[in-house]
């Protein structure tokens, strides 16, 4: 009894000792409205790793950056085929999971200062930087984390984790090979 009575104290203190540190509660109490928010986020985090776990195996029809499903994740950026299309297929997983953005098929873009994340959250985008192109030159979608090593799902890579490869592929890298780590989807807008 003793033991749960200053259990309970602990945890009143830290929910209130949340409230004088800037910026950082230990402790969010969350609402009806908070709670249906991280219910409707995790929805959705899952649906994008579902899209893009359906595309697993897919490859292209000559390796040139080609055939029919290739083309489709090219047209969601507006680009033609044969063009790298790492990035193209991120925002083509976002776009069949209703998202309005991201929306490009260069790499960069998808990591705007607006957008970084320390998380690594299923549904999170990782950067890969190449340090011969002097940019982030690969990205992927997090499916989960798995202690210091990211599953992620990845087009245009190969069983070597090449930025120019020949399909979709489920990687797993290491934490300290990701560049930056982005967030689309909180506070992301959906529209459907």
């Amino acid at each position: 009894m003793a033991s749960s009575t200053l259990f309970s104290a602990l945890l009143w203190l830290a929910f209130i000792g949340s409230y004088w540190l800037p910026d950082r509660p230990l402790l969010k109490p969350i609402g009806h409205h908070g709670l249906k928010e991280q219910q409707n986020d995790l929805k959705y985090r899952l649906l994008l790793v579902k899209i893009a776990k359906g595309e697993l195996g897919l490859r292209e029809k000559t390796g040139r950056n080609d055939g029919e499903r290739i083309g489709e994740f090219l047209i969601t950026v507006g680009l033609k085929k044969p063009e790298p299309w790492c990035a193209a297929f991120i925002s083509w997983v976002f776009a069949e999971a209703g998202f309005d953005q991201p929306r490009s098929g260069w790499s960069p873009d998808l990591f705007p200062v607006s957008r970084l994340a320390r998380s690594a959250l299923p549904g999170n985008v990782i950067g890969i930087y190449f340090p011969e192109k002097k940019r982030i030159a690969h990205v992927g979608l997090i499916e989960k984390e798995d202690g210091d090593w990211l599953i992620s799902l990845e087009g245009n890579t190969n069983l070597r984790g090449s930025r120019e490869g020949d399909g979709v592929y489920r990687k797993r890298r290491h934490r300290k090979s990701i560049d930056k780590i982005s967030d689309w989807l909180s506070n992301g807008r959906r529209s459907l």
